[in-house]
């Protein structure tokens, strides 16, 4: 069996120029970095923004497993489907980061025979934007620091420094760092943190800035110190925005590049969708909504973290209003959230699906929360069973919620064509009336815990003390009418990763809040969740080669 980058290698890729035809796109609409891959100019926004908006399709997941789910493959397979129904399409996706590509969880270009090439080149250096994004980030550092040395005219609390640097790289040793060690030329010694790139507020800023104004607005809004009086220091007092925006001039153009069926994708930004918001930018989104007749789009990580700030932050502050939710599962999945052993998923096991779905559910009732109609799909393995499929089908009619299979790992846009024709159906069948979860102008607490309650499933919410006070704080500071973003684990609708299925009326303890000011939401953070991950005993990077020819190897 091929992997991933073999098939990806094996692609007959077109210029990139030649895959944009298809959505009305000039050569002076693009701007070329080599044959395969490009940005969109600002001129082709001005050129197509009064067209009619297609529909946008929200590909989401249940909590993710070791057995996989496959939402990047799904959201790729379902663009290519539409390609194959003669519906103009095109895919939304976040970059990958370098720190995943060569630690544990691998690249993101989907899977199989739906995947989005260059496979190499987006898993790698793409364009630069995350590179942009880590030096406009480190720029700034670098200037508070100045400023500490030259005097402190701002009367910056070294104690209340909040402002991290970051590089796109697990380095768990830069977690908690000494800086202005030395001579003092050398700077002001202190306490100082590095994050992942993606995890860098700055990432968060040019994913929902809508134009280059919006984004110098946004990033003089970023909080880097308070002072020694509680008052909030910024970017723009530190004279960096400019600069700042130099660096992200390019970065905030989508790029755009395409699918192993020559479908147009474009591939922009990555927020951690932990700490952020986890979608690709509102630009490449938007301007995605002009170009075709459908989005496909999807958000980090299960329903509970990516569909939910997908809604409550991204669709709230952009004006989007999706069309459809495609919730994806898998059968293997279900059956590990039932209790099943990674090495026995491959059995029949209708009493742990019958236990294990009950996750599913949950992710169903979410999505109908926010007025979207939904579409489950179970992204087939060979082992899956029709009398487990049936089951799945069933559960998820019974639920109001529609439901059709996929094969696209295998088949790509192919195996897709099912699930595409249930899109289009519900789309025209039915209407959305989507609507956010909660009033931004309620308390911040009363706004977790709407989320930990209705999301998530939690009986109660308490706070650390630090955590309190923090929210006090922000209030007080005017940031209180802002949405909140959950940094949560992943791997369980509560804050014990350990908690599968659907655990009920358990309490979720929130133990540190801050602004991203910038970005335009609270943080409100549980359980230990990582800005800077580290490396396992064995990275991907101990198998990724580059021959003498220049062919790369080992990238997943």
């Amino acid at each position: 069996m091929k992997t991933d980058i073999e098939i990806a290698q094996e692609a007959n890729m077109l210029p990139i120029q030649e895959v944009t035809k298809k959505l009305d796109i000039t050569m002076d609409d693009l701007e070329l970095y080599g044959k395969y891959k490009a940005k969109l100019s600002d001129e082709l926004w001005n050129r197509v923004k009064d067209n009619k908006d297609g529909k946008l399709i929200l590909v989401t997941a249940i909590n993710p497993t070791p057995a996989g789910e496959g939402k990047t493959t799904v959201t790729v397979g379902l663009g290519q489907a539409f390609g194959k129904l003669n519906k103009k399409s095109v895919i939304a996706l976040r970059e990958p980061s370098l720190g995943p590509c060569f630690g544990i969880k691998g690249g993101a270009a989907g899977g199989g025979n739906s995947q989005v090439v260059p496979m190499e080149d987006l898993n790698l250096h793409f364009t630069g934007d995350f590179h942009a994004i880590t030096s406009a980030n480190n720029l700034l550092a670098a200037m508070l620091d100045n400023h500490l040395k030259q005097g402190n005219a701002l009367n910056i609390d070294t104690n209340q420094i909040v402002w991290k640097r970051c590089v796109d790289m697990n380095d768990r040793v830069l977690r908690n760092i000494v800086v202005g060690l030395g001579r003092p030329v050398d700077g002001v010694v202190r306490e100082d943190h590095f994050i992942i790139t993606v995890a860098s507020e700055i990432m968060a800023i040019l994913c929902l800035a809508s134009d280059m104004h919006d984004l110098k607005e946004r990033l003089g809004k970023i909080i880097v110190a308070y002072t020694f009086d509680g008052q909030p220091v910024t970017a723009k007092e530190l004279n960096a925005v400019g600069a700042m925006a130099a660096l992200l001039k390019d970065a905030i153009k989508p790029n755009v590049i395409q699918t192993l069926e020559n479908t147009p994708a474009l591939v922009h930004g990555g927020p951690f969708a932990n700490i952020a918001h986890g979608c690709n930018s509102v630009r490449a989104t938007k301007t995605a909504l002009k170009l075709a007749d459908y989005v496909v789009t999807e958000a980090g990580f299960g329903a509970d973290l990516g569909a939910e700030k997908f809604m409550d932050i991204k669709c709230r502050m952009a004006g989007l209003k999706p069309s459809a939710v495609v919730l994806v599962a898998t059968v293997r999945a279900l059956k590990y959230n039932g209790g099943v052993p990674k090495d026995q998923l491959n059995n029949e096991n209708l009493d742990a699906l019958k236990k294990g779905i009950v996750n599913l559910e949950k992710h169903i009732e979410n999505v109908q929360k926010f007025g979207v109609p939904c579409v489950v799909t179970l992204n087939q393995f060979i082992t899956d069973t029709e009398a487990e499929l049936n089951f799945v089908k069933e559960f998820c009619e019974a639920r109001g919620c529609e439901f059709a299979p996929a094969q696209v790992w295998e088949k790509g846009g192919e195996g897709g064509i099912a699930l595409a024709e249930k899109v289009i159906e519900t789309c025209e069948k039915k209407e959305s009336n989507y609507k956010p979860l909660y009033d931004v102008n309620q308390p911040i607490k009363a706004k977790i815990e709407t989320i930990a309650k209705e999301i998530y499933g939690a009986g109660s919410v308490t706070y650390d003390a630090a955590a309190s006070k923090a929210i006090e704080r922000l209030e007080e500071l005017g940031y209180g009418n802002l949405p909140v973003c959950m940094a949560k684990n992943q791997y369980s609708l509560s804050d014990d990763p350990k908690k599968l299925g659907r655990p009920t009326d358990f309490n979720m303890n929130i133990r540190e809040v801050y602004v991203n000011a910038g970005a335009g939401f609270v943080v409100a953070i549980t359980g230990t969740v990582m800005t800077m991950p580290g490396l396992p005993l064995h990275p991907a990077a101990e198998r990724i080669d580059v021959n003498d020819d220049g062919v790369i190897t080992g990238l997943f």
